[in-house]
């Protein structure tokens, strides 16, 4: 009984072989336009695209062949478009989602300004003090050698020297400071402002709409 049921597997499995033995059979196309069919590619063709079929000629599936340069970079910039049209979709829902109307971006923006608005300020400030510091440090010093012409003029003290310079790197500091942060406020109104055009597009409105009576 146990041969008996070796058997019938063997002859299940027979053919299952024979198949595996024959492969895939492909077809491509010449450089002349002959089209061809065979279980293995010549190398010449390997790069083409070829189609696998079965043994009745039917076609079952796609090999696709090697990309040129320029449908690789096709491809990729057209991924790079739908990434993009994908993340615009989203900014817009967000836009849509987060405002009602034109004023409530204008009051959302001048919240932000006014926050820049007020470091500039308390910056500025800082800059006019230590200016006025440094100025009376260099008055200061003026008395002593080498920034002196008097000949019997002692040599400066070194902790002035230390004062004089750390007012310097302090200006030097808060100005960097308040440039970036009117850079920053200028960044804010702009895009701000693209916000409101692009609500303005979806909403389809016109600026005369969004002024109020």
């Amino acid at each position: 009984m146990r041969l008996k049921v070796i058997s019938i597997a063997l002859c299940l499995l027979l053919p299952l072989a024979a198949s595996a033995q024959q492969g895939s059979t492909y077809s491509w196309v010449d450089d002349e336009g002959v089209r061809h069919y065979g279980d293995s590619i010549p190398p010449e063709y390997a790069d083409k695209p070829k189609e696998v079929v079965n043994e009745h000629g039917v076609t079952v599936g796609h090999i696709q062949g090697k990309k040129t340069d320029e449908e690789i970079a096709a491809e990729k910039a057209a991924e790079e478009l739908e990434v993009q049209k994908e993340l615009q979709r989203r900014a817009d829902q967000a836009l849509l989602s987060t405002y009602v109307n034109v004023g409530e971006i204008e009051m959302h923006r001048d919240r932000r300004v006014e926050l820049f608005q007020a470091q500039s300020r308390v910056t500025e400030l800082y800059l006019r003090n230590l200016r006025r510091r440094l100025d009376q440090l260099k008055g200061e010093a003026g008395r002593f050698k080498p920034y002196s012409s008097d000949p019997g003029a002692k040599v400066i003290d070194p902790g002035l020297v230390d004062e004089i310079q750390e007012a310097e790197t302090a200006i030097s500091r808060h100005k960097s400071n308040l440039l970036k942060f009117q850079t920053e406020e200028k960044l804010i109104i702009d895009r701000f402002e693209g916000d409101i055009q692009r609500f303005m597009i979806l909403r389809g409105l016109t600026h005369a709409q969004t002024v109020p009576e």
